[in-house]
């Protein structure tokens, strides 16, 4: 067994966690230690125990709930109209290859042309109210899901594909029984990019006529140098960006669980 796969002292499945863990509370204390020392201005950098503290009392206002409901509602609505939209274009781009170069420069040019330059038109077209942070957070995490999907479908083996033909396999079953299953760790690893980007549109989109959600409550209290408010409404973003990237990482473990490994035998 080679030194990469070998288990350390601690040993079993929960190493990860105990090492990431205990790697986390060491910075927390030096971070808790530094403020309380003087080395850091509160004004510009708060400690934990004060933001922990906010938090509390955020919670207890029933403040902080409001803020998280309006931002959950609105990425849950974005991302899943995302998926909905990405994954079926992405196959169909990658399966038909006409279509793939029609849509490529237009996948190319939206996906990098930053969010925030467009919100002054999503703002003039769908208004200042919940649509135009859904519309934010859609195309955040729509490109990575859609490219990624895309990518997956040109990895298919053509050696399988023809095989299927030559037993007279319609479109239908092909993309079910080998394009689908073949696509799966990509579309995965295209929805935790889309994980990312789709925070990042919460964030940008409260920045413009909101008056509820973690990006609203970070950028006022960034306004009034409350930093323990401003770091609650960051490490509740990075927080649920961290629990749904591991939820997705299980899963796409799960599926290369029955993948073959590169070089095997078939």
């Amino acid at each position: 067994m080679s030194g990469a796969h070998r288990p350390g002292r601690l040993g079993g499945r929960h190493e990860r966690a105990l090492l990431g863990g205990s790697a986390v509370a060491v910075f927390l204390l030096a971070w808790e230690l530094a403020g309380r020392a003087g080395l850091v201005n509160p004004i510009f950098l708060s400690v934990p125990s004060a933001i922990a503290a906010a938090a509390r009392r955020m919670w207890r206002s029933g403040e902080l709930m409001e803020h998280v409901r309006a931002s959950g509602a609105e990425f849950a609505v974005g991302y899943l109209l995302a998926i909905g939209a990405a994954v079926p274009l992405g196959l169909a781009a990658g399966w038909y290859r006409r279509l793939g170069f029609v849509l490529d420069p237009f996948l190319a040019a939206l996906n990098a042309t930053p969010r925030v330059a467009l919100m002054p038109l999503i703002v003039l077209w769908v208004g200042i109210g919940v649509w135009s942070k859904v519309a934010v957070i859609f195309l955040g995490a729509f490109f990575p899901i859609c490219l990624s999907t895309f990518a997956g479908v040109r990895t298919v083996s053509d050696v399988h594909v023809r095989v299927a033909r030559s037993f007279q396999a319609g479109d239908a079953h092909l993309f079910r029984t080998i394009v689908l299953p073949s696509c799966v760790p990509f579309i995965l690893a295209g929805l935790r990019l889309g994980v990312g980007r789709g925070l990042v549109g919460v964030v940008v989109g409260e920045l413009y006529g909101a008056s509820a959600g973690l990006g609203f409550l970070v950028a006022m209290a960034g306004a009034t140098y409350q930093t323990d408010r401003v770091f609650v409404g960051i490490g509740l973003i990075a927080g649920f960006g961290v629990l749904c990237n591991e939820l997705l990482t299980r899963a796409e473990a799960r599926v290369e669980a029955w993948r073959p490994p590169a070089g095997s035998p078939r």
